[in-house]
């Protein structure tokens, strides 16, 4: 068994839906149940709805574990052998909601805007610098810990977070394993015979195999297409598929606002053919938050029996891995240190990673193919930019890192780029910091 006093911190725990699926994941391992288990979050009143489904999920799995929440960050991180991160700064109001409403009075319109695009950027200014505190605290507090980051936008995050501290981060994402079902489902044969290897960067990573038996299953998907078999919410990165020869990781929602190709002023024929979900979601935040209060009086309902699933998430394989040795493959953002070759030195790259006792093992892959990697690097421009913003404090970079958006660039000009930053800066206003919402057109004159 192991040791009573290792600890597992949730950094925004009061993400209650979320806690439950990776709690439970935990304790449901006899190896990790007499662990102790601390949530953090700053809303009380929903760290008190998580801190009764923890107690509740460890009473119905039979699992010792401790259980305390508090919303005293260093209390919280003190001691930790993991940290576990899901915040949101700036939460669906004030801040998702201006990502999308501004940028729509410019006539750029976005689906997710959590990862890249206007919407990636402005999450980034706000949520690294957060970030950065946290990891200092760890460095202090608990400095051997592993820190788990689920927080988007995750590229720019883990890319800053491994120049800026020392903490061992690494960003797990679920686009993998769910893009794998879903793939599996469409050619009509089950998850648990295929293999695959996934490279690349978050949500713009590619299955350089697909396979069962050491056959190759390209073919098959290829058959989906053919055959008219098309999910009618997976258009857009099926016809990538046919034009790249192979299958990225994130949905189309995702994926149709990383590229220049799909959602264009004056172009709704490409949004009905694509089936393109625009403003899909504040759509999910509105439905989540409407539905928010039943569901909490279910998960704090002692009466009611808690269902408790073993979801795909990496987070508990590799807290089990490192404390048991057992070894297991998940894939992991981490910087890039001649991991694939013909991407950036530095940059976050999604790539397998052995796990056991000595640790966190990020793959080799080598080269990737070369169309990959340019498409790639489109993205990895704007989260270079981005991350430079914050760490090196010069607002000139937020800009530019605008002007070399895909989806942005295709839609606007320069003039109304520049003038959607300064819009979306003063609209955050303390949500980013004050170096970052000053100066930036006197500071372009001299930087240009």
């Amino acid at each position: 068994m192991s040791d009573p006093r290792r600890k597992i911190t949730f950094i925004g725990a009061g993400s209650t839906v979320f806690a439950k699926k990776l709690i439970g994941d935990l304790l449901s391992f006899p190896e990790l149940a007499d662990f102790s288990i601390c949530l953090f979050d700053i809303d009380e009143e929903r760290l008190k709805t998580s801190e009764v489904v923890a107690r509740r999920i460890a009473q119905s799995l039979g699992a010792s574990a401790t259980v305390e929440a508090t919303a005293d960050r260093a209390r919280a991180l003190e001691g930790a052998s993991y940290a576990i991160n899901m915040i949101q700064v700036g939460g669906y109001r004030p801040c998702t909601i201006t990502d999308f409403e501004i940028p729509k009075k410019y006539g750029l319109r976005q689906t997710i805007a959590d990862t890249l695009g206007i919407g990636g950027i402005m999450r980034a200014l706000r949520t690294i610098p957060v970030l950065i505190q946290m990891c200092k605290d760890m460095e202090r507090l608990c400095p051997e810990v592993i820190h788990l980051n689920y927080v988007n936008p995750m590229a720019m995050n883990c890319w800053a977070l491994s120049e800026a501290t020392t903490v061992r981060t690494i960003g797990l994402c679920h686009s993998v394993q769910h893009t794998a079902e879903d793939l599996a489902q469409d050619i009509r044969l089950p998850i648990e015979e295929i293999n695959y290897v996934v490279a690349g960067i978050n949500h713009l990573a590619f299955y350089l195999k697909f396979e069962r038996n050491g056959q190759d299953l390209y073919p098959e998907i290829r058959r989906v297409v053919s055959e008219g078999r098309v999910p009618a919410g997976d258009r857009v990165r099926y016809d990538l598929f046919t034009r790249l020869g192979y299958f990225v990781t994130e949905s189309s929602e995702h994926f149709s606002e990383y590229c220049p190709w799909f959602i264009k002023r004056g172009r709704e024929d490409l949004i009905e053919r694509f089936n393109i979900p625009l403003d899909d979601y504040p759509r999910r935040c509105e439905s989540q938050i409407a539905e928010w209060e039943n569901l909490r009086t279910e998960l704090e309902n002692s009466e009611e029996r808690l269902e408790i699933r073993r979801s795909v998430e990496f987070g508990s394989l590799i807290v089990h891995s490192l404390e048991t040795g057992i070894p297991r493959v998940v894939y992991g953002n981490v910087a890039n240190q001649s991991l694939i070759e013909n991407l950036p030195t530095g940059c976050c790259v999604e790539v397998p990673c052995l796990v056991d006792k000595n640790g966190i093992q990020p793959v080799r892959i080598g080269r990737i193919p070369s169309h990959l990697a340019a498409l790639m690097q489109t993205n990895i421009n704007v989260q270079a930019l981005t991350v430079e913003a914050v760490l090196q404090q010069n607002p000139v970079r937020i800009y530019q890192a605008a002007m070399m958006d895909p989806h942005t660039s295709a839609e606007l000009d320069l003039d109304q780029i520049w003038a959607l930053v300064d819009d979306l800066l003063a609209a955050h206003g303390e949500w980013v910091p004050e170096k970052l919402r000053a100066g930036a057109k006197i500071q372009y004159s001299a930087a240009a």
